[in-house]
């Protein structure tokens, strides 16, 4: 399994199809394909594609110089969605999927691209998703496939799949987030206008909301709990903070973001422990106190379950690719 220690990926390559979706295509593009200067070394970015493959509705032609056989020397394969899930993918792209896998490649699926993975027998055995309306579907025509519908994306490693649409960003970003870090895939993010690094284990049916989303119910709780992660806050506190009781609060703060309240601020102070690690020399004791986490060993409990390696790994991983 892919680990943040691993050789990180330098060639990534869209496969484009006949009746591949525009839109997770474009993101793809965005994402991996525009160099923003960010950090050195961004990604090798190329589209595949046979000749005059169009993108759904058919006004759309790809003209590429690169076909599937490119797919052999790319390190990171990215499979769009396709517009007609009950049609067979095209043989030549599940040989070329399948290939690549074989060769130790990483996949990745934006929404019904999962489609083709599932074809190409990759997700045989695994945890994958894709859009909630596609997911029963994928579940029958693939039974090997452990297929979860409420989240929206997962990460297995070298084989990763997304639900449909802006769940497709996210997992894009957190791609990024595995080869460059929290802050440059921060970064990125804010360039793009999109919300940072939406956990892949929410719900699919609800947007969890950035911090800066003024028209959200929480907007105001969150911002104010964003400035002070560094002091010891409760549920409790929160709850006297929208003058709610904790039980009430944490039932309406489930219903509208997916999450419970003390998840979510878990995950921002998890979140604020890898900027300072990659952007600061702080001790983790200090980092500690600064994210509200109180001790090393606290921290070090909550970054190990959250993105499986201790502080010091991740800092070392990521401080010698610093933000642009």
């Amino acid at each position: 399994m892919r680990t943040l220690s691993d050789v990180r990926s330098v060639s990534v390559m869209l496969a484009v199809y006949d009746g591949a979706m525009l839109f997770e295509a474009a993101a793809a593009c965005e994402v991996f394909g525009v160099d923003r200067e960010l950090t050195d070394g961004w990604y090798d970015f190329r589209v595949c594609a046979p000749p005059r493959a169009r993108l759904t509705g058919g006004w759309l032609r790809v003209d590429t110089p690169y076909g599937f056989e490119a797919l052999a020397d790319a390190d990171t394969v990215i499979v769009p969605a396709c517009g007609d899930v009950e049609a067979e993918p095209p043989a030549d792209l599940v040989d070329a999927v399948r290939a690549a896998h074989d060769r130790g490649a990483r996949l990745v699926s934006l929404c019904t691209g999962a489609f083709v993975l599932a074809a190409a027998g990759v997700l045989d055995g695994r945890r994958a998703t894709t859009h909630w309306e596609h997911t029963a579907a994928l579940a029958a025509r693939h039974p090997r496939v452990r297929v979860d519908p409420d989240v929206l994306y997962i990460d297995e490693g070298t084989v990763l799949t997304s639900a449909g649409k802006a769940a497709g960003m996210d997992l894009c970003l957190h791609i990024v987030t595995a080869d460059h870090g929290a802050a440059v895939a921060n970064e990125l993010a804010r360039r793009l206008v999109v919300p940072a690094r939406r956990a892949g284990g929410q719900a699919q049916f609800i947007a969890v909301p950035a911090v800066d989303d003024t028209g959200h119910a929480f907007a105001e709780l969150l911002h104010w709990v964003s400035g002070r992660l560094h002091e010891p806050l409760t549920v409790p506190d929160l709850a006297r903070e929208v003058n709610m009781s904790t039980r009430n609060l944490t039932r309406r703060f489930a219903a509208v973001t997916g999450t419970t309240p003390l998840r979510w601020l878990h995950t921002q102070r998890v979140h604020r422990a890898q900027e300072l690690l990659e952007t600061t020399d702080d001790s983790v004791e200090l980092i500690a106190a600064r994210t509200g986490m109180g001790t090393a060993a606290t921290l070090r409990r909550h970054f190990n379950r959250a993105l499986g390696v201790p502080p010091d790994v991740y800092r070392r991983t990521f401080r010698s690719h610093p933000a642009g």
